[in-house]
């Protein structure tokens, strides 16, 4: 998975000089990135691509690339014809059986059986429980800006500051303790960046596998673990909560709570981190949008959130499999074909968003697709998303206002649009 230095690679001025598929394009810059996005939104109709190449799967016969706003909203409010569980929704290629005992959650599921298990985790996530990790969440962040203070400037942003926070409040969720801590960050970098070699060598794809399926199956062994002690001992977490529901003489079984923490805590904890990383980025690109959000930090907040999210677009894609034959927005989609929603490149489309590459934190509307598209895979912890990024630059504004980010190290993946480092000044 390596890529050409940015000399060797010509500039794209078509859509036929772009391949999604090829780890080259995601090594561009992201200017590149973006204009190649846009110039896909231009076509009457989705680009139809051909599948990375990997040897733990066989090849399909190619996506579409779903890239603007309205294809992506009418796709998700169709989910019994763009499904999610056939291959999984977290990948293009079909996912191999050995990863569905680990990544088989219920982002990568259709109904009834994701109602079931969202039902049974939605009725864990109770008003008492969302009211205890808000007031969590404001310990948490001013601890982390407490520390951020007595280091002082110059420490990694990402590791110091925009990873602690959502980390820490999905392990105290879950009962996770705290010497486990640094063991879920490690392991959930290497489920989410197994194509960066930082996290994954990258000697050959038999490793990167290895490594997905180790850190799976280590997350999985914890999160059971815990759930055995607490199996008829709650202990007032998540954990305690979903072992020991039972909705309608339903439960979730070991394994399906072990796959419901992987997606919980890779979801929760690196999505929220990169928002976070990308949120600092862009106040200190766009000082004025700064200068604007400190005249009122809580009144701006709202608003200032949802941008961040927009432009950030942690989640670049998910897939779906066509069910029959289809017509959307003047597009033929065929039985079994697959579409790829980008997210990033909907939330950038001129159609819907007034100058759309700006950062503007009174933008109003803002119907971004920075938390999935309309529909029953909508994200389960949006709530949860939008406060802890609301209390961190809370924090961070005011008691730190001249906070700076410096040049920002990118995580290299297809999947998510992610920081890995990325130096702060004050």
């Amino acid at each position: 998975m390596t890529a050409e230095t940015p000399q060797e690679r010509e500039p794209i001025t078509s859509c036929e000089q772009i391949d999604l598929s090829d780890w080259d394009f995601w090594a561009r810059p992201m200017a590149e990135r973006e204009h190649a996005f846009a110039l896909l939104r231009e076509r009457d109709t989705p680009m139809f691509f051909a599948e990375p190449e990997v040897s733990f799967a066989d090849p399909g016969r190619g996506y579409h690339a779903i890239v603007r706003h309205a294809d992506v909203l009418e796709i998700s409010r169709n989910p019994e014809v763009f499904c999610s569980g056939s291959g999984g929704a977290t990948n293009i290629t079909d996912m191999p059986p050995e990863f569905a005992e680990y990544f088989g959650s219920m982002i990568n599921m259709d109904d009834p059986r994701h109602a079931r298990l969202r039902r049974i985790v939605s009725r864990a996530f109770t008003p008492k429980m969302i009211q205890k990790f808000e007031e969590d969440v404001q310990i948490a962040a001013s601890t982390v800006v407490d520390e951020l203070l007595e280091k002082g400037p110059g420490c990694d942003f990402v590791s110091e500051v925009a990873a602690r926070l959502p980390l820490k409040i999905i392990c105290d969720m879950m009962g996770i303790p705290e010497k486990d801590y640094r063991f879920v960050y490690d392991r959930s970098n290497i489920v989410l960046g197994a194509s960066d070699p930082e996290y994954v060598p990258q000697s050959d794809v038999d490793s990167v596998v290895a490594a997905l399926l180790t850190a799976g199956s280590e997350l999985q062994q914890l999160v059971q673990e815990l759930a055995a002690e607490r199996s008829g001992h709650p202990t007032g977490d998540l954990i305690s909560a979903l072992v020991n529901a039972n909705i309608d003489g339903e439960q979730l079984t070991l394994q399906e709570l072990g796959s419901f923490f992987i997606l919980l805590v890779v979801a929760g904890n690196e999505t929220t981190r990169n928002a976070i990383s990308q949120g600092l980025l862009l106040l200190t690109r766009h000082p004025d949008q700064k200068k604007l959000w400190l005249s009122d930090v809580d009144g701006h907040a709202p608003k200032a959130v949802e941008e961040i999210v927009r432009l950030a677009s942690p989640v670049n894609y998910m897939r779906r499999k066509v069910t029959r034959d289809i017509t959307v927005n003047g597009a033929d989609y065929r039985e079994g074909d697959k579409a790829v929603l980008y997210y990033w490149s909907a939330n950038r489309d001129a159609a819907v968003f007034a100058d759309p590459y700006s950062f503007d934190i009174t933008r109003d509307p803002n119907p971004h697709v920075g938390f999935g598209g309309p529909g029953p895979h909508f994200c389960l912890g949006a709530h949860l998303a939008r406060r802890e990024i609301t209390v961190m630059f809370r924090e961070l504004l005011g008691r730190v206002p001249s906070i700076e980010a410096g040049r920002p190290e990118r995580l290299f993946s297809s999947f998510i649009n992610g920081v890995k480092h990325m130096p702060c000044d004050f």
